[in-house]
C-alpha cells in the first residue's frame, strides 16, 4: 500500500511561518507600545515631582533668605547703637542731637513663620524633597533663626523697656550691648553657613534665588495692585452712599 503524505496548502505556501511572524511582529509592537505609555508616564511623574521638589526648595531657600536679610539689618543696628554710643561718649554735646536715633536702631525681628509651619509641619513636603540633610539644616536654621529673635531682638527691646536707658546722657552710656552683639554675630555666621550649605545640596545658585524673589515680588505686586482697586472701589462706593444719603436729608422724607 503506498502512502502518500499531503503537507498542508498553508505550509506549502509558507503562510504559517508568516503568520508567526506578523504574531512575533504584532507582540513586539505590543511590548513596545505599553512600554512607551508606562515610561512615558513614569518620566511625566518624574519630571512633576521634580518639578514640586524644586518649587518647595525655592520656597524654602528664599524665606532663608529673607531671613537672613532681617537678620543682618538687625546685627547692623547693634553695631550702630554702639558706634553712636561711642560718638556721644566723646563728645557729649552730641547727646541731645542724637539720642533719639537709639529708638530707631532698635533691632526688629519680625519674621513670616507660614514656610516654617508648612515645611516642618508637612511630611509631604520633606518626602518630596528627599534629602535628609537639608531637611536638617533647615530645621537648624529655623532654630537659630528662633534663637536670634529671643536672644538678640527680644532682649534689646525688653531691656530697653524697663531700663528707659536713652532718657539721661548716664544711661544711654552705660546701656550694655556686649551680650547682644556677641550673640547677634555668632548666630548671624551660623545662619549663613547653613545657608551656603543648604544652596549647595540643592544646586540653588544666587541667581536663582535672586530670579524666584522678581517673580515673587512682581506677583506680590498684582496683588497689591488688586487691592489697591478694592480699596478704590470700595472708595467710591462710601462715597456713593454719602451723595445718596445727602439727596434723601434734602427730600425730608417722613
Amino acid at each position: 500500500m503506498n502512502i502518500k503524505l499531503h503537507t498542508p496548502k498553508s505550509l506549502k505556501a509558507g503562510s504559517g511561518m508568516a503568520s508567526l511572524k506578523q504574531f512575533l511582529l504584532s507582540l513586539f509592537a505590543t511590548s513596545v507600545s505599553i512600554a512607551l505609555t508606562f515610561g512615558t508616564a513614569a518620566i511625566i511623574d518624574y519630571k512633576s515631582k521634580q518639578n514640586a521638589k524644586r518649587e518647595i526648595v525655592m520656597i524654602v531657600m528664599y524665606d532663608m533668605y529673607n531671613s537672613l536679610e532681617l537678620i543682618e539689618k538687625a546685627d547692623s543696628n547693634i553695631r550702630q547703637s554702639m558706634e553712636l554710643q561711642r560718638q556721644i561718649a566723646e563728645d557729649t554735646t552730641l547727646y541731645n542731637k542724637k539720642r533719639f536715633m537709639f529708638g530707631y536702631l532698635l533691632p526688629i525681628a519680625d519674621f513670616t513663620e507660614t514656610t516654617e509651619r508648612i515645611f516642618s509641619s508637612s511630611i509631604e513636603s520633606i518626602n518630596t524633597v528627599g534629602n535628609v540633610l537639608f531637611t536638617e539644616n533647615v530645621a537648624k536654621f529655623y532654630q537659630n533663626r528662633r534663637d536670634y529673635k529671643s536672644m538678640v531682638c527680644d532682649s534689646v527691646r525688653n531691656r530697653v523697656s524697663r531700663e528707659i536707658p536713652f532718657t539721661t546722657l548716664k544711661g544711654t552710656l552705660e546701656y550694655d550691648y556686649t551680650f547682644e552683639a556677641i550673640a547677634s554675630g555668632d548666630i548671624l555666621e551660623e545662619l549663613r553657613c547653613l545657608f551656603t550649605q543648604c544652596k549647595q545640596m540643592m544646586d540653588v545658585s544666587d541667581e536663582d534665588i535672586e530670579a524666584y524673589r522678581q517673580e515673587r515680588e512682581q506677583m506680590e505686586k498684582g496683588m497689591f495692585d488688586k487691592k489697591t482697586e478694592q480699596d478704590s472701589t470700595m472708595s467710591e462706593v462710601i462715597q456713593l452712599r454719602g451723595a445718596i444719603d445727602n439727596a434723601v436729608k434734602k427730600l425730608k422724607l417722613e
